[in-house]
Order: structure tokens, then sequence, then C-alpha cells
């Protein structure tokens, strides 16, 4: 027993000191230089922007509540860069989503920008370049977010890992958006390669290759191997980060159970195939459970577009076998392209899992309608949002409402809606011309939102793509999806309300619709937009302002370019 207030409290203090710094959250440095490099990710060389070297960059692995901090250097030359945290939510530090045009003016070449936010929550994220087309170029990485200590998970495994899957062009993204941009249009057309894990094979006997430019021996190609022990459960976290591509991903053999997804349990549900769409992550288990003597394909196959990429291939190592040593059967072929009742049964599949859902709102306060075409704008091919193209502004949008720099952007909010009644989502629209604008869909703070995303007919006849739309700052309840043109009547009464998954990307399928629910409870600007590169460079996005009077003071870092020239302070 203390037998003195002092000696008590000296006590206290003591006990205090011990036990704080065991839940205190931790601060994580990185220090990145972003830079171009001669690399051979698929054996063909080509010009590849690496971090500290490396295409995947480093991996930032943290626990709940860390404050991440990235120094980043610039040393591209001639180019800027940004890079944004996809599924953090930057809760009170909007200026750190790393949207160039967004939430800050690009960083130049030669500079260093700090990042500084708090990962809030566990999970499977990604980051990635996030200025002009350079995700592509393979300025990307995986954030891996654990518990606190202490806290377990709904399900057990004995080994973390985590691989993202890509698509791989030789030409430069400038060739491309020059392309795009052009009259007439040039379409990027498919991927020479997928990656897994940043590595591919590319035919180096191709008609055409230019000598000394392809290499089949070159140890950068050499397929990625995924070693494990037999018996042991593996959580694989995947991530998609392709510019193009849906995926189907699987290894030969294996049933894979999925547990999660961009940051949320999932009631578990067992795979043979997995579809991953751009910006899309999904942790799955896998148990060794094969005959250990040999090892095992895992293969990635285009889905969605009637594609010539070959599928990309990883070797599923059992220990001790050698890592390149090649499976004895041929790689698993993979679902048709063309098969949509697969890719649509999985996505109605993804339920929170029901120890850890968050109830959504019962109605919304508001409900946008987006209808999603490919139409012409002066003669460009561009993609829209009911009938409106959009173009990012010079001025970053937080920049300009928090310093009243309104002009620097139109103030006529993008439409709600479309012609419902009239408009034939399964045919060529009959006027096929659209608009563009830099105006923002203005939310009320902490009101419930649906948006509705629509598939419609491109400019092609009998086609229609897969989107996969992606919001920053925010988790949405996935609702519903349906086929067909939304029924605005009908189809709000099957939403699931009881138990749907939260997620930031999902898929809208060929002509079909995704029904979200979200909260405008984050003050800040965010963009949300398709994750497919040329599509958002051809204006497939939007962006939402909510709250922003209630946005702190900018840091000038994030400074210096459009109207804010002048403001910003290194």
């Amino acid at each position: 027993m203390v037998d003195s207030p002092i000696k008590f409290l000296t006590l206290l203090a003591l006990v205090c000191c011990i036990v704080v710094p065991l839940v205190e959250a931790r601060v994580r440095l990185y220090k990145w230089e972003v830079k171009y490099e001669f690399k051979s990710p698929d054996c063909y060389k080509k010009l590849v922007i690496t971090i500290n070297g490396r295409t995947p960059g480093p991996s930032i692995v943290a626990q709940q509540g860390d404050t991440i901090v990235v120094e980043l250097k610039n040393s591209l030359l001639t180019e800027n860069v940004a890079i944004h945290w996809h599924g953090i939510r930057q809760i009170g530090t909007p200026w750190m989503d790393g949207t160039e045009g967004v939430t800050q003016c690009p960083i130049l070449p030669g500079e260093t920008f700090v990042y500084r936010f708090v990962v809030d929550r566990p999970g499977t994220y990604l980051y990635h370049a996030h200025y002009g087309m350079q995700r592509e170029a393979g300025l990307y990485g995986s954030i891996r977010v654990g518990l606190p200590d202490g806290e377990t998970e709904p399900f057990s495994y004995d080994y973390d890992r985590s691989i993202i899957l890509n698509d791989w062009y030789h030409n430069s993204t400038y060739e491309q958006a020059a392309g795009l941009s052009s009259i007439p249009f040039v379409w990027v057309g498919e991927p020479q390669s997928i990656l897994i894990h940043g590595r591919g094979r590319f035919n180096c006997n191709t008609p055409g290759i230019e000598a000394g430019l392809c290499n089949a021996t070159s140890p950068e190609c050499v397929p990625y191997a995924l070693t494990v022990v037999p018996g042991k459960t593996y959580r694989l976290r995947i991530g998609s980060l392709t510019a193009l591509s849906a995926l189907s991903f699987e290894i030969e053999g294996h049933n894979m159970t999925v547990v999660e997804t961009d940051g949320h349990y999932v009631e578990p549900f067992v795979v043979k195939n997995l579809f991953i769409y751009s910006g899309e992550t999904y942790s799955v288990l896998i148990k060794a459970d094969q005959d250990p003597s040999r090892n095992y394909w895992a293969s990635a196959k285009v889905v969605s577009r009637n594609s010539t990429t070959p599928n990309g291939l990883a070797i599923f190592n059992y220990y001790p076998n050698h890592p390149r040593r090649n499976p004895p059967t041929p790689p698993p072929v993979g679902p048709r392209w063309d098969d949509v009742g697969p890719r649509l049964s999985q996505s109605l599949a993804i339920k929170a899992h029901h120890g850890y859902i968050h109830p959504p709102p019962q109605t919304s306060d508001r409900v946008i309608v987006m209808l999603n075409t490919q139409n012409r704008v002066n003669g460009n091919v561009r993609w829209s949002v009911n009938n409106v193209s959009f173009n990012l502004p010079h001025t970053p949008y937080l920049i300009a409402y928090k310093h009243n720099l309104l002009h620097a952007f139109e103030q006529t909010p993008p439409p709600d809606g479309y012609d419902y009644a009239n408009y034939d989502i399964f045919s060529v629209a009959k006027n096929v011309n659209a608009t563009t604008s830099n105006g923002v869909y203005r939310l009320r703070f902490n009101t419930t939102v649906d948006i509705i995303l629509q598939n419609a007919n491109t400019m092609n006849p009998n086609n229609s793509e897969t989107h996969p739309w992606h919001l920053h700052g925010h988790d949405f309840w996935v609702v519903g999806h349906g086929t067909g043109k939304f029924d605005k009547f009908n189809d709000p009464k099957k939403y699931n309300l009881v138990d749907p998954i939260m997620k930031n990307t999902v898929a809208v399928h060929p002509y079909g619709w995704t029904a979200l629910r979200f909260r405008a409870d984050n003050p800040g600007v965010w963009a949300f937009h398709c994750h497919i590169e040329s599509h958002f460079y051809m204006g497939m996005g939007v962006v939402f302002e909510e709250g922003v009077e209630r946005v702190g003071k900018l840091p000038t870092s994030i400074m210096g370019c459009g109207d804010s020239k002048g403001y910003h302070r290194p």
C-alpha cells in the first residue's frame, strides 16, 4: 500500500511512463527519390519511373494510428510529380491526398515535398502517381496497415504477403497522351504485358522489335515467385493498379477465400479466380495444401476486353522446390473475356463481415445519377459524365476555395442526372457531342449522398465497357449492382441496407449500374473518377466539395501553381 500522496503520484507517473509508449502511435519516416531509369520488367527495355531505383516502389508497412512521413525528392528533371495515397481518407489533412489539380500543386523537378498523414484504419491500400498518366510508367506501390498490438482479425493465417497486378505498355505515357488528345484519335491499344509484382514476359521474338531492346534472359523479367511452406496458410494482399485492364487472378489448383477488400472485412467466400479492377485491393487466404513436390502457376488474365495481351504468369513455389522451376502443367486458361455473369456474381457476393458491419444510413439526402458515355468535344474523343467531360483547372480546387480564388474554375455545378426517360443506353447516342467543364459538385456537409453510376453504349455499336470508379477521402457503401438501365423508382427498394460492403473503388459492369452511398463528412475537396488512366485523362471524373470552410490553414508547400503563384514557401 502506498503511504503518501506524493509517493502515489510518483508511482502513477512511473506507471504512465512505462505504459504510454506501448500504445503510442509511431512516426514512420520514408525518404524517396523519384527518377527515370531504364528497366526491363517484361524483358523489353524502356524508361520507367522508379522510387529509390525500384518499381513497384518500397512498401509502406505500419500500424493503425501511425503517422507516415514521406520525404519525396522529384529527380525526374523535366517532369512534375504527385503521389496519391489510395484508400487513406486523409481526415484532417485533405491537402495530403496527393491529387494534382485538386488538393495540391505538383512537385516541381528538383524539389522535395513532405507528405505527412495518419493511417487511421487497418487494411490493404496502395499508392501511385496522380499527375498526368505517370502511374502506368511504374510509379506505384503498396501500403499495409496492421492492427494495434493485442488486437486480432476475424480470420487466422501464418504468413502475410502483398502483390500488385499491373498492365504494361511499351509506349511512353507522352506518346499515349498525345494520341488520346489528337485528331484523328489514336487509342492506346491493349497492353503488351501483364505484370505480377513488377514482372512479366514479353515475347522478344515478336516481329518488328528493334535489336537489343528485348532480352529474354534478363534477370529483371524472371517470373515473380511466391514461396510457400507446405501446410501453411497465407494471407495474400492483392492490389490492382492496371492502366486499362480488368483482371482475373488465380493460382492453379488452389481455392482462395476472400476476407478483406479496401480495408474492410468481408463475410468470407471461396473463389477459384478473383476478378479485380484497377484501384481495388483484396485479401485472400490460401492454404498450401496441394502436392508439395512441384510448383504451381499463378495467372492474371485480361477480362472485359477482347485483348491480345498474354496472361501474366508467376510461380506459386512450394518450398524447398527451386523458385524458378516451372510447373509441369500448362498455365490456367482463365474465364472467357466476355462472360459478364461471373463478374457480376462476385460483385453481388461481397458483403460486410457480420461482426464488422458499419450500418449505412437508411435514407439519403441527395441522389446524383451519373451516366458514363463516350463522346466528342470539338472533334476530340472524350469520356463524359451526364454529357460533361471533366478538365482539371490550373489552380487546385482546395487552394482556390480556401483563398477565395473562385474565378479559377467554373462556378456552374455539373448536372445531377441525365435525360433518363429518352436516353437509350443500349445504342450509340443520336448526338455524341458533349461539353467540357471544371465545375464542382458542392455537397452539404454531413449529409448522405447516393451516387448511381450508369454504363451505356460507347461510340462503337454493341459495345459497353467496365469502369472502376474510385472516391478519394471516403469509403462508400455499395448498396446495389444491376443490369440494364437503373430504375429510379423500383431499384432503390432492392438496395442492400443490411450488410453492404464498404469500399473506395468499385466496378460498373457493361450495360449495368452500381449504386453507392456515402456521408459527406470529411472536410475538403475530393476527386471521384474512373481509375482507368486513359479514361480519366479523357475527362471521366468529377470533383466533390464538402465542408471546406472547416479545413484548417493550408500548408504553403502545396501552393505555387496557377493563381497560387507567389504563395509557395518551400
